[in-house]
């Protein structure tokens, strides 16, 4: 009897001994290497680029950069895209994602997500003197639209007396009949055309977002308690004003920043 109690405290000691680099959780993992491995998605304006230096630039690399200053290491970025997002997280090769990642019911199955740092959805976008403030003065009005689009199937429910104008590439199709002035209006992705506005003069966008996704930060699944970091993070990267401040660099004074929910 006393051997097997002697054998079972053996055995508590060595499995606590082992949990113990483990539950200090990937911050502590991160602290201790030195640097912090963010993949960013480097595939347009203003989300994420390359300057004319080859450098990482825009929204979601501002963001990263403060979050790696937050934690108190220099960054490594990774350029990702797509599944990449996902793949490379749960693979171990990255510790953080911050790419324009829509926090959805599917990848939320595979990784974990923090509170939303940023949304994003369908917007409208307008020539200034259009006289269209709202979605429904879009009525009677030519408005460009993608083919097949969620878009396209939004503005048919709600404003049938829309006269669609359609394209199969909003970008570079789309813009250019924008910027001709050929349609009145646009619809499609806010992230897309509140950076448009903020570069054409003559444009402007109407205030709302007729979808909402959220866009979260995404970190392999398997440490709550980093998940709960990070949640804090947004969270004061929110009320402290860095979000609308770092929001209307990339796409300009006049944006409306999508409303986000500092609660974590």
């Amino acid at each position: 009897m006393k051997s097997l109690v002697k054998k079972t405290i053996v055995a508590l000691a060595t499995c606590a001994a082992l949990a113990g680099p483990a539950a200090a959780g990937m911050l502590d993992d991160i602290i201790e290497r030195g640097k912090v491995r963010i993949g960013v998605s480097l595939g347009g304006e203003p989300i994420g680029f390359r300057d004319d230096k080859n450098n990482p630039v825009g929204y979601d690399v501002d963001v990263a950069t403060l979050l790696a200053e937050k934690i108190g290491v220099p960054v490594e970025f990774t350029d990702v895209s797509g599944d990449a997002r996902v793949s490379m997280l749960v693979s171990g090769q990255l510790d953080i994602v911050v790419a324009n990642t829509s926090a959805t019911l599917a990848r939320a199955k595979a990784v974990s997500f923090s509170i939303p740092y940023n949304r994003a959805g369908l917007r409208v976008i307008a020539q200034k003197d259009a006289g269209i403030n709202t979605l429904a003065d879009l009525d009677g009005k030519r408005v460009v639209v993608g083919r097949g689009t969620t878009g396209e199937a939004f503005l048919k429910r709600e404003v049938p007396g829309a006269e669609l104008v359609y394209t199969d590439t909003f970008s570079p199709d789309g813009v250019l009949l924008l910027r001709q002035k050929r349609v009145d209006a646009g619809i499609e992705d806010s992230s897309m055309l509140d950076y448009l506005a903020a570069k054409e003069e003559g444009l402007v966008t109407v205030p709302g977002l007729y979808s909402n996704d959220p866009i979260g930060i995404a970190v392999a699944k398997g440490d709550p308690d980093f998940v709960r970091w990070l949640d804090m993070f947004v969270s004061d990267y929110i009320q402290s004003g860095a979000y609308e401040a770092n929001y209307k660099k990339w796409w300009g004074e006049d944006a409306n920043p999508p409303e986000l929910n500092p609660l974590w």
